[in-house]
């Protein structure tokens, strides 16, 4: 049975972030993410955690200057020593939080830079900081986003971020493996699941077009879940969806997974 998280960057926006924690446990989920905690103290966001008794799936490492239009850091050359101090400060956040998953967004691609520069940098990157993680017992996610939302994102489909991720050869790189995005740029999204479930590290899910929540789309939902299943994949879907109307009335595609998971 699949496992679901809420996404609270994206779900219960309805009430501050500090209350959708409770708001997502009340739901009935058991595990959240989201984008990033570095607008709250770790010790407040922990506390906050343990009293909703949420796990902490995932979230992501420092994007740079997001309100400026950044996107992550890892592929610019110009920024290795700021990609570098935002791997501590993930670190440090996410034993905070016991987290285990850390995100790393690829960011923009320099529209100055050699593409032979920008691979390496990126390469050498996400070994630095898997190397940083590892040390911790963490995970290092990557993955791949498309180019309609985020136009210029350095890592686009699946067969590029995995042919990164070999070259990176770092044992805790795992792919995050985001099939809203993938459906816009490739689709053929069971056969990517199922080929690639050894280096998949996190599903998410959103239908499209509108990234909303399962079944306002095009996406067979109900099948992948099952078929998740099937190939045996034992980690969390991570629903990062933005909901058609409200949260709770979007809920009701995953109501009876997590009411076979809780019990009535």
């Amino acid at each position: 049975m699949p496992r679901f998280d809420a996404n609270l960057s994206m779900l219960f926006t309805e009430v501050p972030f500090l209350d959708r924690f409770a708001a997502a446990a009340a739901a009935g989920f058991e595990g959240v993410e989201f984008l990033f905690p570095y607008a709250h103290e770790a010790e407040r966001l922990a506390d906050v955690i343990r009293a909703s008794g949420l796990g902490l799936v995932a979230f992501n490492m420092p994007p740079g200057d997001w309100d400026r239009g950044d996107r992550g850091l890892a592929c610019d050359p110009r920024r290795r020593a700021e990609f570098q101090d935002g791997v501590a400060a993930s670190i440090a956040y996410a034993r905070a939080l016991a987290c285990a998953r850390v995100h790393c967004m690829a960011g923009l691609r320099p529209r100055d830079a050699d593409d032979d520069l920008v691979r390496a940098t990126y390469v050498a990157n996400v070994r630095f900081a898997a190397g940083e993680l590892a040390k911790h017992g963490l995970t290092l996610l990557v993955e791949a986003i498309n180019t309609r939302d985020i136009p210029g994102f350095y890592v686009t489909t699946s067969h590029q971020a995995f042919a990164l991720i070999e070259e990176v050869g770092a044992p805790n790189v795992r792919f995050q493996c985001d099939l809203y995005h993938l459906q816009i740029m490739e689709g053929d999204l069971a056969h990517t699941l199922e080929t690639r479930r050894d280096g998949i590290g996190h599903v998410q899910i959103a239908d499209t077009p509108g990234r909303h929540e399962p079944g306002t789309g095009e996406i067979n939902y109900p099948f992948l879940f099952q078929h998740l299943d099937r190939i045996g994949y034992q980690g969390w879907i991570g629903c990062e969806y933005r909901p058609l109307t409200t949260t709770e009335a979007g809920l009701g595609w995953v109501r009876p997974y997590l009411k076979e998971r809780r019990g009535p």
